[in-house]
């Protein structure tokens, strides 16, 4: 397993489709993984520090969590099988939960937990990008700074 950072949430042209890219921490690999609207928008909002009026889905989980004692360990992307990725949810007293990698780094974000994601996806789905081409991650990384929640409502 290896750590991964969340870059951000952006929308993929010209499909119009949101896709949170993670980045490994010790490594050159970048993980792209599609996911829906309403996730964008949660893990937004969380790198954001937004807190919406009302709970958001993933703010009741992480809000159930704390009122019951039960602390996120760790969030592990393990699989993807033809383009669709599986996350578990690992929690300290041992006890794991299948869940979509979309919100399980949802409520990641939320809970400052550790994301890994297992050698095994990296390798397979992950795009390594040499130094030379840094440059295009950090326009991507400018986008992330100036994109808003808002611009995944219309999806």
């Amino acid at each position: 397993m290896r750590e991964v950072d969340v870059l951000g949430v952006r929308v993929e042209m010209p499909s119009n489709q949101p896709l949170v890219l993670l980045r490994e921490v010790t490594g050159e690999r970048y993980l792209p993984i599609w996911i829906g609207a309403v996730e964008a928008t949660a893990i937004a909002f969380a790198q954001q520090g937004v807190v919406p009026p009302r709970p958001l889905t993933h703010d009741l989980l992480k809000d159930v969590l704390e009122a019951t004692g039960n602390e996120l360990a760790e969030v592990r992307i393990v699989d993807v099988k033809d383009n669709v990725f599986f996350a578990t949810l690992v929690f300290a007293s041992g006890v794991e939960v299948s869940a979509r990698p979309s919100d399980a780094i949802a409520l990641a974000l939320r809970m400052g937990t550790t994301i890994v994601c297992a050698d095994e996806v990296l390798a397979e789905a992950g795009v390594a990008v040499p130094a030379e081409q840094e440059d295009e991650v950090e326009r991507f990384r400018e986008f992330l700074d100036q994109v808003t929640p808002d611009d995944f409502e219309a999806l």
